[in-house]
């Protein structure tokens, strides 16, 4: 009696696996198909029928008290794994998944995890024995270092498994004369229109590979990862054991290439069964959640990707059209290559960049000759893109970039149905992105939004709350126009499939978006006991209308103000704290409700400004100069009157730091121009510390320094200040080789604060001859009459009566 059982080794991914796949099953009539997958997803299978599933998709299966621990199996639309799920589901043929249950997968890696842990504590205590010079045990040989055991299951290479040697794929390319395996596989199996006798040749070399590639050497069974493989396939062979015993006659398995050596191999049921007595699981749930094919590509992260999904969909959907009956080639290759460049040419218009109908020709004829140069049927993605650079593009790498963003990889982003299991959070996150008109995409999407305007808001609400839960669907752009405005927010947003799993961790905060951020917030505030990182939570939930969240925020910044002595601490909370007043009522906030945690930090912190410029060096009076600058904005944002008892105290505070003598220069001079800006100080008081700041006997750089602060990085006071350029240049004058050569630096970095224009006019005023005062203007000649001519004019230009 023939095997029942027939194995398909395929690539996942892979557009010609699975156009192959689809001829090898209508011609076996499978009763039974059997596929390398996650067996805790059998009950979402009959979703792959529905209308609105729209691949890329991917089975996240996650575990139910650790939701952090996860497992994404994508599929495409031309992955083998989905043609065979849609085609059992259309055939209603029992599909089942195989691989090694995704809950002890998850089990073995956290057992992994804290055998690791438990290492690292042993080899510290060890540590500490020795440097203390106390007897310890005898240091264990060292070990073998571990293969990682990935997270994410390998469906996307043509060979699972790596050698120390390299992948074996790339042995028979370099037989054939191809550069990589990679390049090799897409010309032999993903570009061609062979039926299913493709997997008889697929599998003799994927099965002599595994022979020959020294698998007993590098699969060492001690390393976890393959103690997870020999675990894997032990359970897929007790499936197909499985299905046997049922009774199915024809019986399909699909299964990545890599896997037929051990899936065919002569191992008893008893020996798998012992192999996987007794594997740790954990409690896991699954459902379908959209994907991108930017997580399909190698270079988004994902551990088994391709190179090209993008390229692959025209493959795959050439390749359907051929079937159709839409072209007379064989596997619609020639249509396939025009198709393409005619894709490169819509795209170059796009963007207005020149592609003629000409250039589509000679591309296409240069294709055609490269893949006749290299002996293949027909222009693969290689000769596609050397045909594209050299005609179309011109060799201009820059457009050969969004070509390969925008096609080669593409920005699909996959659908799943609304019924398919999801958490209270996830519906509630649909159901306002849907009320706002907030379709999540997979491409870079700018969003301005007028929070004038009630919609606006609300949305500028839902992106500030999903950055709370630790969702950044949108990022406040940093160009363009202020993202800070008094009634402008100018939003980054673009959707990431990863984001699934984010709101599943969420949902332990709660069932909707405002009550798991309030929550998230509450849970930050126990932790958190720095107070610039509490003052900037403040600021977010105020920018999230979370008047909750605000209450216990605000009342854990006032507790930690309460016992905090810290300057540094106290200046750098009050930048985050003002901007509640930058915005006033567009946001339709309260402002006292952090006006007086505000008023309390501006109080504590002007009692410990003047001790903290003593005894500083030069970088810890920089940052000290930032702090000072940003708390003086704020306090000036919170009061811009200077009229409240807070404001007063903060001012005491810096003409407090200005005359201080232990205080670092920068800091006094500082303080000095900031007392001047505030016209607290006159011109001729700020002359007069100046001319002893500079004076002859004061150390050069000191003076220095207290000029860099003074002039505060802006040269208006200097250019237009005539008292003093003179006090500036006589004190440069007057300075000795030795001195000047000391404080050069510090002079030239001061000035090196000054934009272009500022420096030119400084140059300009000083090649003037004189004293350097300014010039006095002559007092003009007013000549009321004449200047009354053009008034009649004026008004019939303006439109105004007389």
């Amino acid at each position: 009696m023939s095997d029942p059982v027939h194995y398909f080794g395929v690539r996942h991914h892979g557009p010609g696996c699975a156009r192959s796949l689809l001829a090898a099953f209508e011609a076996l009539k499978p009763d039974c198909v059997l596929i390398e997958g996650p067996p805790e997803a059998d009950g979402l299978v009959a979703a792959v029928l529905d209308p609105a599933m729209t691949p890329p998709v991917a089975l996240l299966t996650h575990g139910v008290e650790e939701s952090g621990r996860a497992v994404y199996h994508p599929f495409a639309s031309f992955s083998p794994e989905w043609q065979a799920l849609r085609w059992a589901g259309l055939a209603g043929v029992p599909v089942r998944f195989i691989d090694l249950p995704v809950g002890v997968s998850l089990a073995l890696e956290k057992a992994r995890e804290e055998a690791k842990e438990e290492t690292k504590e042993e080899t510290k205590e060890e540590a500490s024995e020795e440097a203390a010079g106390q007897p310890g045990e005898p240091a264990p040989a060292e070990a073998a270092p571990a293969e990682p055991d990935a997270a994410e299951p390998d469906i996307a290479e043509p060979v699972e498994h790596s050698t120390r040697r390299g992948d074996p794929l790339d042995w028979l390319a370099r037989a054939a004369g191809y550069a990589d395996g990679e390049t090799w596989w897409n010309h032999m199996v993903e570009e061609r229109g062979d039926g299913e006798d493709l997997f008889a040749a697929i599998s003799e070399a994927m099965t002599t590979l595994r022979a020959e590639s020294g698998e007993d050497e590098t699969l060492d069974p001690r390393t976890p990862r393959a103690h997870r493989e020999v675990l894997r396939e032990a359970h897929m062979r007790q499936c197909i054991r499985a299905a046997r015993k049922e009774g199915f006659e024809r019986i399909a398995v699909v299964c990545g290439a890599w896997h037929l050596g051990g899936l065919r191999a002569d191992v008893t049921a008893k020996a798998d069964q012992a192999l996987l007595k007794g594997a740790p699981k954990l409690k896991v749930t699954s459902t379908w959640v959209p994907w991108t094919y930017r997580h399909l590509a190698r270079a988004s992260g994902y551990g088994a990707g391709i190179h090209s999904p993008g390229w692959y969909e025209h493959l795959w959907l050439s390749s359907q059209s051929a079937q159709d009956g839409q072209d007379g080639n064989v596997g619609g290759r020639r249509p396939r290559a025009i198709g393409w460049l005619a894709r490169v040419a819509r795209l170059m218009r796009e963007r207005d960049l020149d592609c003629s109908s000409a250039h589509l020709i000679e591309a296409a004829r240069l294709a055609d000759t490269l893949a006749a140069l290299r002996q293949r049927p027909a222009p693969g993605l290689d000769e596609l893109h050397e045909a594209t650079r050299t005609v179309m593009t011109l060799g201009d790498e820059a457009v050969l970039g969004f070509i390969h963003d925008e096609l080669v990889i593409g920005d699909r982003l996959g659908g799943v149905p609304a019924d398919v299991p999801t958490v209270p959070l996830q519906r509630n996150l649909e159901q306002l992105q849907k009320s706002l008109r907030m379709k999540p995409e997979a491409t870079q999407k700018t969003l301005d939004l007028d929070l004038r305007q009630p919609n606006d808001l609300a949305r500028s609400h839902l992106l500030h709350r999903l950055r709370l839960i630790d969702l950044p669907w949108g990022e406040i752009a940093r160009t363009g126009k202020s993202s800070r405005g008094t009634f402008h927010e100018i939003w980054t947003l673009q959707w990431q499939p990863e984001f699934a799993l984010r709101v599943i961790e969420a949902s332990r905060w709660g069932q909707s978006v405002a009550q798991a951020a309030t929550t998230a917030v509450a849970e930050r505030c126990g932790k958190s006991a720095n107070l610039a990182a509490l003052a900037e939570l403040v600021d977010r939930v105020l920018l999230a209308d979370l008047p909750e969240a605000v209450t216990l925020a605000s009342s854990a910044l006032q507790d930690h103000a309460a016992v905090t002595g810290d300057a540094d601490q106290l200046l750098g909370a009050l930048p985050p704290l003002a901007n509640v007043f930058r915005y006033g009522n567009v946001r339709q906030t309260d402002a006292a409700m952090v006006g007086h945690v505000f008023d309390g930090l501006v109080t504590r912190a002007a009692i410990s400004l003047p001790l903290m410029g003593d005894s500083l060096d030069e970088a810890a009076a920089e940052q000290v100069r930032d702090r000072v600058l940003g708390a003086q904005a704020a306090v000036r944002l919170r009061d811009p009157g200077r009229q409240s008892e807070p404001s007063t105290q903060w001012r005491a505070a810096i003409s407090q730091l200005a005359a201080r003598e232990g205080a670092h220069a920068l800091l006094r001079g500082l303080c000095t121009r900031l007392l001047l800006d505030d016209g607290l100080i006159t011109a001729d008081d700020a002359g007069t510390a100046m001319s002893l700041q500079l004076s002859r006997a004061a150390e050069p750089a000191k003076a220095a320094a207290w000029l860099d602060g003074f002039l505060n990085r802006n040269a208006v006071v200097l250019l237009h200040h005539d008292g003093v350029w003179p006090l500036v240049d006589a004190w440069l004058g007057g300075l000795d080789d030795e001195h000047f050569i000391r404080v050069l630096p510090l002079v030239r970095r001061t000035f090196a604060h000054f934009d272009a224009g500022e420096r030119r006019d400084l140059g300009q005023r000083a090649a003037r001859k004189g004293s350097g005062v300014g010039t006095v203007m002559a007092a003009a000649e007013w000549d009321d009459a004449r200047a009354a001519l053009p008034l009649p004019l004026l008004r019939l230009m303006l439109g105004v009566e007389a």
